[in-house]
């Protein structure tokens, strides 16, 4: 029986260091915070949104750039391609 208790009071102090490595009373702390919550969220939103813009004026310059140079070795196919969106587009302007 005194095997058993001490197998017992073994196992829930691991079971007890566990939970406290999860640190699962601060996470219970953090989700009852709304404020704080909504703040963190709210942050991690607008970083990902900047992020995002960043990445895409990135991306679309890297696209302007490789289209110009695309354009400027006069290939048949892409430069009347590219002429028939400058038609379209000043079209649309006027």
């Amino acid at each position: 029986m005194k095997e058993w208790q001490d197998d017992l009071a073994k196992k829930m102090e691991e079971h007890l260091q566990r939970m406290e490595q999860l640190r699962l009373a601060e996470y219970i702390a953090y989700v009852s915070d709304r404020r704080r919550l909504i703040r963190s969220h709210f942050l991690s939103g607008l970083a990902r949104g900047v992020g995002m813009a960043i990445g895409f004026t990135v991306l679309g310059a890297v696209l302007v750039i490789l289209l110009r140079r695309l354009a400027e070795q006069n290939l048949p196919l892409i430069g009347d391609f590219l002429a028939q969106i400058v038609t379209v587009v000043q079209r649309r302007l006027e």
